[in-house]
């Protein structure tokens, strides 16, 4: 009976590991990933959209992006999009393209990176042990409908610590693991 609230628990908490791996991706190492500005928001004839959504990122070298949007029009905005965006790199307009030139990372700039890291581990931690919560209080409430025995109630309860367990250490971790890898690496 609370294993439906087990299934959905998990389910849930799989899509904040997925989340943070995309918040992650933008994060920038040292070399040039398309990630890294995808998700960037543009405003283009008047609606707020992904830059993805409006123009082609490509990489032709580890420290260079390239984005070509479908419409020219968008140039503009897509260039005024990039300045204000934390990224902290200067946009160099062509004809019909966008180049961006990614400097190498300074250690205090690796080191900033590292500490926003963190936050979103911190995030995608909040997050689950919110879906913790919700998931008790789902059971607690089974238990005292009398739906679910006293016994089921413990064990439900200690299964639901061992998957925020593995969760949290597992595959949270082992992703910001391998992203502070990543940036940490020349």
């Amino acid at each position: 009976m609370y294993q439906n609230e087990l299934k959905h628990m998990r389910e849930q908490m799989e899509k904040t590991v997925e989340h943070f791996k995309n918040e992650t991706a933008s994060l920038r190492t040292g070399r040039a990933s398309p990630a890294l500005v995808e998700g960037l928001m543009v405003e283009y004839y008047g609606q707020i959209t992904p830059l993805v959504q409006i123009a082609s990122i490509s990489s032709p070298s580890s420290q260079m992006l390239v984005i070509q949007p479908w419409d020219k029009n968008a140039l503009e905005s897509i260039q005024k999009a990039i300045l204000q965006s934390p990224l902290g790199i200067a946009p160099i307009v062509d004809k019909d393209s966008i180049r961006l030139s990614l400097p190498s990372l300074t250690e205090e700039r690796r080191i900033g990176l590292i500490k926003l890291l963190d936050q979103r581990v911190e995030e995608a931690r909040i997050s689950i042990r919110q879906e913790r919560e919700d998931a008790m209080r789902k059971v607690q409430k089974m238990k005292e409908e009398g739906t679910l025995r006293e016994d089921d109630f413990f064990k439900a309860k200690s299964e639901i610590q061992k998957i925020v367990d593995e969760f949290n250490s597992e595959k949270i971790m082992t992703v910001r693991d391998k992203k502070e890898k990543e940036i940490l690496s020349i």
